[in-house]
């Protein structure tokens, strides 16, 4: 479709979604591109946008050793796989 994936790209697919029919997007998760939440919201106000639980992980890791990451990842994992938000917020407080 393009050789890259700016906003204005993304702003351009979004209006063109929303031409064919598409009335509202409830909820996006993104990758963090500079502006693209923006776009989201000029073409559909309503939707709840979040970042990607994969992009977020990415970027935790970069502030970990690359001998610790294995376990960092796998304790990180009990957090964002809880099935609730009180087990969550307890493997946190673990995971802290």
């Amino acid at each position: 479709m393009a050789e890259t994936e700016s906003a204005s790209f993304w702003m351009s697919v979004l209006t063109d979604l929303k031409a064919r029919g598409v009335e509202d997007i409830l909820i996006a998760c993104t990758d963090n591109l500079k502006g693209f939440t923006d776009a989201i919201k000029g073409v559909f106000p309503q939707t709840v946008t979040q970042l990607c639980i994969v992009h977020q992980i990415r970027n935790s890791c970069k502030y970990v050793v690359r001998k610790d990451r294995k376990v960092f990842c796998a304790d990180l994992k009990e957090v964002y796989a809880a099935p609730n938000r009180d087990v969550a917020e307890h493997a946190l407080a673990g995971f802290a």
